[in-house]
C-alpha cells in the first residue's frame, strides 16, 4: 500500500498499483536468475527438503550458448516471465527428435521460482509458448512430467494435453523410483493436414 499525505486526516493508505508481470523473450542477462531456478528444482524436486546430493550444475555459458542456438539458429520460444525487473519464471520448446521427420514436434519445460508458485506464472508462461510454437509452425508439443507433480500434470490438462504415454519408475530420484507422465498437445491444423512446403 502506499501512503497518501491527507491534509485534514494525516496519513491515509492508498491501494497501489498491482505488479505488472511481462512475458518476454529471453536475454543473455536472465541466464543467471534461469540457472539458480532451474537449479532449485532439481536438487530439490517436487518435494521440498531433499537433496539431490552429488550434482553437478550446468555451465552458466552453455546455457547461454544453448539458449541462443535454440532461439536464432532454430527459431524455437525462449521466453521468460519478469515483475519489476526480476525473472520468475521460464520456458522453452526444443526439437523432440533430431531426425527430419519430427521437425514439426517440439518438447518444452517451464520453471517458476519456488517463492512464487501458485500465482499464475506458470499458466502465463505455457499460454505464451504454445502461441510461439504455433507461431513458428510447429504442430505437436509432447511434454514430460514427473508423475508425483500435480500441479504441472492439472496445468497441462488445463492447455489441452492429454496423456500419451506413462513411464512407471522410469527415474530414480531422492531415494526413491519416480515414473513419467508423456503428454501431448496439437497446434494450429495438428496432424489433419500436410505442413506448409
Amino acid at each position: 500500500m502506499e501512503a497518501k499525505l491527507n491534509s485534514e486526516a494525516g496519513l491515509e493508505l492508498q491501494p497501489s498499483q498491482p505488479p505488472r508481470i511481462i512475458v518476454r523473450d529471453s536475454r543473455d542477462v536472465d541466464v543467471p536468475a534461469m540457472l539458480a531456478i532451474y537449479l532449485h528444482h532439481i536438487r530439490r524436486g517436487v518435494e521440498s527438503g531433499l537433496d539431490v546430493g552429488d550434482f553437478e550444475p550446468p555451465d552458466a555459458e552453455d546455457l547461454k550458448r544453448r539458449r541462443k542456438n535454440m532461439q536464432q539458429k532454430r527459431k524455437m520460444p525462449h521466453i521468460v516471465a519478469e515483475e519489476n525487473g526480476v525473472v520468475l519464471g521460464y520456458a522453452y520448446a526444443v526439437p523432440f527428435r533430431k531426425r527430419p521427420a519430427y521437425r514439426y514436434a517440439v518438447k518444452h519445460s517451464i520453471y517458476v521460482h519456488n517463492d512464487h508458485l501458485h500465482r499464475g506464472l506458470g499458466r502465463r508462461l505455457m499460454g505464451a509458448l504454445i502461441d510461439a510454437c504455433a507461431a513458428a509452425g510447429f504442430r505437436q508439443m509432447i511434454g514430460y512430467i514427473d508423475g508425483a507433480n500435480r500441479a504441472s500434470l492439472a496445468l497441462h490438462e488445463a492447455f489441452g494435453f492429454r496423456q500419451v504415454g506413462y513411464l512407471p519408475s522410469i527415474g530414480y530420484k531422492f531415494g526413491h523410483w519416480t515414473d513419467t507422465v508423456m503428454v501431448q498437445r496439437s497446434l494450429g491444423p495438428g496432424g489433419t493436414e500436410p505442413p506448409q512446403a
